[in-house]
């Protein structure tokens, strides 16, 4: 039997390869494609609300000779979830993995930031913009991160995942693949029109898998994000990057999820007899 086409869409900062626990799991039921690493193509250049980004994803997804479940964490959930509204016939359902959507008196404050343009300095971009990202070994790089709490809670080996995949030679010895210039501008251009696709019913089943200790859903808040999903909303203890803390909770989180859609999506089709994994 053939497997469901599943697209995988990262964070901002990490690669693809950084979940590649997730992705191994998640591949044993789904036939799963990536996003290597958006927002670094000249093609799509960066531009403010990600419209950019939402198209270079979209380009990924349409040449796909069906219909793909789109599963996307953080700023890969936001990305999913637009591409799904511009282009409905592209997904299946759309799966946000700690993704919030910014909408109401957040989303006008954020407006007005930009507008003033302290879009950046109110943003991690400022932070990200200095990050260090040049050492002289992987084993260098490695002790920097593995200091820190955040990096301290992930699975085993999910940090050798991340310097893996996100490592690129330097004259110095290493740098990170993705630029911290663009990881700051993706955050500063952080979208502040995402409450339009709550005006209406959205045209693909959604869900979404919320980090109990998440300082991004606190800062977001959740009242547009559950407006969107209503009862698909599931939690799984850990912060924003729980994806990385507990792959195989999320991974087992997420197919849980996506029958749900799937489901979801079977009864909104009169008449529909298809198996959910068909």
């Amino acid at each position: 039997m053939t497997k469901p086409l599943l697209h995988f869409t990262h964070g901002n900062s990490y690669p693809a390869g950084a979940y590649v626990r997730l992705l191994e799991d998640l591949g044993r039921d789904f036939d799963v494609r990536v996003s290597p690493m958006l927002g670094h193509d000249p093609r799509h250049p960066l531009d403010d609300n990600w419209h950019a980004l939402v198209e270079e994803l979209t380009a990924q997804i349409e040449r796909y000779d069906k219909p793909a479940i789109l599963v996307g964490h953080s700023l890969g959930g936001a990305l999913s979830l637009l591409a799904a509204w511009r282009r409905p016939e592209l997904a299946r359902c759309v799966v946000m993995l700690d993704s919030p959507v910014v909408a109401g008196w957040r989303a006008l404050a954020w407006r007005l930031a930009k507008t003033l343009g302290l879009g950046h300095r109110l943003s991690p971009g400022a932070t990200a913009a200095r990050r260090r990202n040049t050492w002289p070994s992987r084993k260098a790089a490695f002790d920097h991160f593995i200091a820190k709490p955040m990096f301290q809670a992930w699975a085993p080996g999910a940090l050798d995942d991340y310097l893996q995949h996100g490592l690129v030679p330097h004259p110095d010895g290493v740098q990170l693949r993705f630029s911290r210039d663009v990881e700051a501008r993706i955050y500063a251009t952080l979208p502040h029109d995402m409450g339009r696709i709550l005006r209406a019913p959205f045209p693909v089943p959604v869900g979404f898998i919320a980090g109990t200790d998440s300082e991004e859903l606190r800062q977001a808040g959740m009242a547009g994000t559950r407006k969107l999903v209503g009862n698909k909303l599931s939690m799984i203890e850990g912060t924003h990057l729980y994806p990385m803390e507990k792959p195989a909770m999320t991974a087992q989180l997420t197919r849980e999820m996506i029958q749900r859609l799937l489901a979801e999506g079977a009864a909104r089709k009169t008449g529909d007899s298809k198996p959910l994994f068909a």
